[in-house]
């Protein structure tokens, strides 16, 4: 959500910039803009829509020499997407980007305007850089004045500023939303909300703390820690290649991403996997000593997978379980207790909800989890232990592989917590294994599933709606089908226990209403059976994902025929996201980066 690029260096600025903020595109935005500030003068541009519109505007725009520059791509929060309220927003002499949400901004710009400011935007973020020059014109150092700024706000914010009396500079502060600050060995600075931006241009970046503020310069880096203390410059090499960030001949990140879970599936299993037990180096057995209840927190596609883990878990494991949303966990007076494990779940490890739940549970003592796909990010920080999914850089906004490798590290350590209580034999541990050797496989998309799929979903773009329905672990696979198609289709459809249609659901079925029923072989089939067979009778329109053809079906998706469970689990997650992506590429919509949406959600 919302993306920060910064620059000091002698090459290209603008270029540099712009690259920096394509590469953040993924993570949702409706505006862009870019403030250079070269020889004291600023210039700055900003675009509603896409960032090519930017790059337009920029056109002209020459940035050669000894240049100091911010970017930015906004998704609105405070004010509608306009070019107004795009960032940078300034004063009369700064420049200020800004991810985040500041809490006390209403009384703080009313402060100012009593005092003679004038605002031109509706957003928040504009404060800062008022706050900044009222406390200059008050006789601080500019770097008094910003550390007074960031004292005074309240809120989540990474923050980079750049006034024209201090033009060889930016300053900058994190708090709640993710900042990171890079090197290279031609001494040129970057900033990144993200290590995406930064990847192929820094050799060593830091990962900023929460309340970590300073200013760098063409020669210098300060860096201050939350207790107003000088922090150590401990960076770290920034190893990750951009090659797995380009589409690689496919029409869509998404529809790339989707082909990629074989292989990535491969690579959360490597070294995990001996013939009789899960081997997890990165954890300690004592994590696990006194614990008799897990608790799962998530939000989005990562609590679809802290949902079905459950099932798995209470299961296999034999442990109580409960999974919370991490949006409603965060804000109840939970009783939280010394003999849980509190394992919190996200793809980038910046979502600001389960953060916050994550700083709960270590304010209540619980030993904590983090299964998260980036390293040295904020919750794998935090957290007591670690578990990487490995499922490299995923541009797509609505999540593919990052699920599917949460959904394999999850039933991973179900079983590996079974063989620490000994819930199950190594017969039954053995025989789970050899079943998710057979994942990589089964995850590889047919050509002949994918030409069904997009034959059949120009049948799908009409009616009033979509229930997406499963039995067991199979549930909250229809309630991850069923985002999928809201995401990047925006047709409704709603994922329900295929029990609950009785119980009022049902009353909603017609021939305009489209049921995607998933049937597994081995998971209570003759009841999902009967439950599909009563939205037919009502003349639902039934589109059956399924090894074992179904004769009431309006439209079939054929599986392999498999032994165990979750081989049809992983089977049709594919068909339910390849279904999803081609109803949206028929009504012409924007697959990878659909609209309102973002892919690192580090606001409330």
């Amino acid at each position: 959500m919302c993306g920060i690029v910064g620059y000091i260096g002698s090459k290209d600025a603008k270029e540099i910039l712009l690259d920096g903020l394509k590469e953040l595109e993924y993570r949702g935005y409706d505006s862009a803009g870019i403030s250079l500030l070269c020889d004291g003068k600023f210039s700055y541009f900003k675009a509603v829509g896409k960032l090519e519109n930017l790059v337009q505007k920029m056109q002209k725009c020459s940035s050669n020499g000894s240049v100091v520059g911010i970017g930015h791509t906004r998704w609105a929060t405070h004010g509608k997407p306009t070019e107004i309220n795009a960032h940078p927003h300034q004063a009369s002499r700064s420049f200020v980007v800004h991810n985040g949400i500041i809490e006390n901004y209403q009384a703080i710009k009313k402060e100012l305007q009593s005092s003679g400011v004038v605002f031109a935007s509706q957003t928040d973020t504009e404060v800062i850089v008022h706050l900044f020059e009222s406390f200059v014109k008050d006789g601080l150092s500019d770097y008094e004045a910003f550390e007074k700024c960031i004292d005074t706000l309240e809120g989540a914010y990474a923050i980079l500023l750049m006034t024209k009396s201090s033009p060889d500079t930016i300053y900058f502060a994190k708090h709640g939303s993710p900042m990171i600050l890079g090197i290279n060995e031609d001494n040129e600075k970057f900033f990144g909300s993200s290590d995406a931006a930064l990847i192929g241009k820094c050799s060593q970046v830091i990962y900023l703390e929460d309340g970590d503020y300073g200013c760098v310069t063409s020669d210098s880096i300060t860096l201050y820690n939350k207790e107003h203390t000088r922090a150590e410059l401990a960076f770290v090499p920034l190893t990750v290649t951009k090659l797995s960030a380009q589409k690689d001949g496919f029409r869509y990140f998404m529809e790339k991403e989707i082909y990629e879970q074989s292989e990535v599936i491969s690579d959360t299993l490597l070294g995990r996997l001996s013939d009789d037990m899960i081997v997890f180096d990165e954890l300690d057995e004592a994590l696990f000593d006194g614990i008799d209840e897990i608790k799962l927190c998530a939000c989005g596609t990562s609590y679809h997978s802290a949902l079905a883990a459950s099932y798995l878990f209470e299961r296999l494991s034999k442990i109580r379980v409960s999974v919370e949303i991490a949006s409603e966990f965060r804000y109840r007076e939970p009783l939280m207790s010394q003999n849980t494990l509190f394992i919190v779940i996200s793809q980038s490890g910046e979502t600001a909800d389960t953060l916050e739940t994550l700083k709960m549970a270590k304010k209540a003592a619980l030993r904590s989890l983090v299964i998260c796909n980036v390293d040295n990010s904020s919750m794998v920080r935090l957290a007591d232990a670690s578990i990487l999914t490995r499922a490299g850089i995923e541009k797509g906004v609505a999540s593919t592989k990052a699920f599917a490798t949460q959904m394999m590290v999850l039933w991973m350590l179900s079983i590996y917590v079974a063989k620490i209580r000994q819930s199950l034999t190594s017969k039954q541990i053995s025989d789970e294994i050899n079943t998710m050797r057979e994942v990589s496989r089964v995850t590889l998309v047919k050509e002949g599933m994918h030409e069904r799929i997009t034959r059949l979903s120009k049948r799908y773009l009409h009616g009033h709606g979509f229930f997406f329905i499963g039995r067991d672990i199979f549930y909250p696979l229809a309630l991850e089908g069923a985002l999928k198609l809201k995401e990047i289709s925006y047709l409704h459809a709603e994922g329900y226990p295929s029990g609950e249609m009785k119980h009022g659901p049902i009353a909603l079925a017609d021939p305009e209403l489209f049921t995607i029923a998933l049937m597994p072989q081995h998971m209570l089939y003759e009841k999902t059976k009967s439950n599909i067979e009563e939205l037919s009778a009502r003349d639902s329109t039934i589109c059956v994902i399924s090894s074992i053809e179904f004769d009431k079906a309006d439209d079939f998706i054929a599986l392999e025929s498999h032994g165990h469970y979750m081989l049809e689990f992983f089977e049709m997650m594919i068909a339910l996201q390849l279904l999803s992506m081609q109803i949206a590429i028929r009504l012409d919509n924007d697959v990878d980066m659909p609209r309102n949406l973002a892919k690192s959600v580090t606001v409330e």
